[in-house]
């Protein structure tokens, strides 16, 4: 599993370097995005752009870590493809996430 962060603003964005989450990396990407999300910004942008799937353990490593984060801090997701869009909205956890269809467009909204 590959991440790679960067700061801008007041914001943390998380990119997944990866085409996949799933059950075969959803445990290690939790554990990976713990590391990188440990101490940072009070709002974390996860890039999802190179993520072409995500299955029901993908959606599960993505929601613990948002709990991960702890009540005070938030988490976004961005650059969705249109069939992880598609996940999102059918479980319902565009209720949970501001879903943000590019990078550009969420680094723009100031979310506190």
């Amino acid at each position: 599993m590959s991440l790679t962060s960067t700061t801008t603003g007041s914001a943390q964005i998380v990119t997944v370097n990866a085409e996949r989450i799933d059950a075969t990396i959803a445990i290690q990407f939790k554990e990976d995005m713990r590391n990188e999300t440990e101490g940072g910004a009070d709002r974390v942008i996860l890039d999802l752009s190179e993520v072409e799937f995500i299955d029901s353990s993908g959606l599960g490593a993505i929601v613990a870590a948002m709990k991960q984060l702890g009540s005070s801090r938030k988490m976004d997701l961005a650059g969705l493809s249109p069939m992880v869009d598609k996940v999102f909205r059918l479980t319902r956890m565009d209720t949970v996430f501001d879903l943000y269809a590019s990078l550009n467009e969420a680094t723009a909204t100031s979310n506190s």
